[in-house]
């Protein structure tokens, strides 16, 4: 275990200038790297089915990239990684346990769904204002490039649930836990809150510029996500947790999923 000259701080959520037992660049190298790593896992994880069943190499990548419950596994090895490795960076990388609480996990009140249904509108007002502006500022920006999301054709009611499940559920509670939760709480307590936000913020967006996927990078959805972490670290601020931020993530993607899946609006 990593010993730490830190002072003991307060790590009550409610106290905003807690400061976590831990370097701050630890906390971004931790993020990058279970981001990546996750990825890797979930899908060696999944690769293992075809071997097993003795497909060929055809086979093999056919199932990889067409069907729906690799695709779905995938998601799930890959988040449960994420949230496994950050109870263990809380657990073990220090001398002293740092509970869920101090990132943000703390008892859910009536009005966290209400204040992150409240920020949906503004978060789309500031979107398309910052959209035009970002048109006009670079012309050749792609703006109809759409994102990879490894669901294709779904169709019936079992296919929708599962889609549902890996777009609207579970990537809203595990990267509000690593972002705004994980990252953003331990910057806040060493930077400035709105360098922290900025950091943070940008992290979370690279995420989304499909590295490594073979199409060029997502850059509209970098400004998309980027806008959209600047809201949820607000929530984050204001309720001292993460369920109204994940309630707006949750709406956010639900509202993609139901365009892209219901009305088939691409």
């Amino acid at each position: 275990m990593m010993k730490t000259d830190l002072p003991t701080e307060d790590l009550n959520p409610q106290t905003s200038s807690a400061k976590l037992p831990w370097n701050p660049w630890w906390a971004v190298l931790f993020v990058i790297v279970v981001y990546f790593l996750s990825q890797l896992i979930g899908q060696l994880a999944v690769s293992l089915y075809p071997q097993l069943q003795h497909w060929s190499p055809t086979q093999t990548e056919q199932w990889l990239s067409s069907s729906l419950w690799a695709q779905f596994f995938y998601v799930c090895i890959a988040e449960a990684f994420t949230v496994w490795a950050l109870w263990f960076f809380l657990n073990y990388f220090t001398q002293r346990k740092v509970n869920w609480q101090a990132i943000g996990l703390r008892r859910p009140r009536w009005s966290d769904p209400l204040a992150g249904l409240a920020m949906l509108v503004p978060y789309f007002i500031t979107y398309i204002a910052v959209f035009n502006v970002c048109q006009k500022l670079f012309p050749h920006l792609d703006v109809n490039q759409t994102q990879q999301l490894g669901f294709d054709n779904v169709a019936g009611v079992g296919p929708l649930i599962v889609t549902f499940i890996s777009l609207v559920i579970l990537p809203p509670f595990v990267e509000e836990l690593l972002v705004r939760g994980f990252l953003y709480t331990t910057l806040r307590g060493y930077i400035p809150k709105l360098l922290a936000a900025l950091v943070a913020s940008a992290i979370f967006a690279s995420g989304h510029l499909q590295f490594g996927s073979g199409a060029p990078l997502l850059w509209i959805a970098f400004i998309d996500t980027f806008i959209l972490s600047l809201f949820l670290i607000f929530l984050r601020e204001k309720t001292k947790g993460l369920y109204a931020s994940m309630t707006l993530h949750a709406l956010k993607n639900f509202i993609a999923f139901m365009s892209l899946f219901i009305f088939h609006v691409h």
